[in-house]
């Protein structure tokens, strides 16, 4: 499975101590360049310039042929659109809600910081629960009430498919 991931997931998964689900769900993940240099900013928190500058063997750092210009993206996000389209990637890891809108507008597939957690927990990786409730205290920005929602929502699955 080729997988993308553009800068939010890698941020929230390595703040929230859960990082490891990411080759456990996908094995290799690909980032272009420009989101190795944003997860290696002076501006992000140590853990993750830690987690950067020993890049483990599955995140792999790969750089676009060409970089599509997509207006009031990011850059990152544009070399993250413009790689998982290149690569024809199964899955593009992005939280921004612009940069989800291009990449759908691009029939990419994609997931959020969220659904990966689901993912994870689907399949036992992870309490839900208590990766939800350590989101909640990191400055990623999502409604607690989304969260909370969430949760229900896949406590409500969980039940379904053990009748």
């Amino acid at each position: 499975m080729i997988v993308v991931a553009d800068s939010s997931p890698v941020i929230v998964l390595v703040n929230i101590g859960q990082i490891q689900i990411l080759p456990a769900l996908f094995g290799t993940v690909i980032i272009p360049p420009q989101i190795a240099a944003e997860l290696s900013d002076g501006k992000r928190p140590q853990p993750v310039r830690d987690f950067i500058a020993a890049r483990p063997g599955w995140l792999r750092v790969q750089a676009p042929a060409v970089i599509e210009s997509i207006p009031e993206i990011h850059e990152g996000e544009q070399a993250a659109i413009s790689l998982a389209a290149e690569l024809k990637a199964e899955l593009l890891l992005i939280d921004e809600t612009d940069g989800r809108r291009a990449a759908l507008a691009r029939n990419l597939r994609i997931t959020g910081t969220i659904g990966i957690l689901e993912r994870a927990a689907e399949g036992g990786l992870l309490d839900l629960s208590d990766a939800f409730a350590r989101v909640k205290r990191t400055d990623f920005w999502i409604s607690v009430r989304l969260l909370d929602e969430e949760l229900d929502k896949f406590r409500q699955r969980q039940r379904e498919r053990e009748r």
